[in-house]
């Protein structure tokens, strides 16, 4: 095998991985864990908020 040969399998090689990775990351089933991963920050928000009005209502009951 020659060099241009081999260059050519890596090239078809990677271009198959990649559109691999394109279907994967567009595929419905991979959208509810995206969907989840992309509101985690707001779950952090949410978690203060409750956090903050127990500490408001356990210091009007002392």
């Amino acid at each position: 095998m020659d060099h241009a040969f081999t260059n050519t399998i890596y090239t078809v090689l990677v271009f198959v991985i990649f559109i691999g990775i394109v279907l994967w990351a567009y595929s419905s089933k991979s959208k509810k864990s995206f969907d989840e991963a992309a509101n985690l920050i707001f779950d952090d928000e949410k978690n203060e908020q409750k956090t903050e009005q127990k500490n408001r209502e356990s210091s009007k009951h002392e």
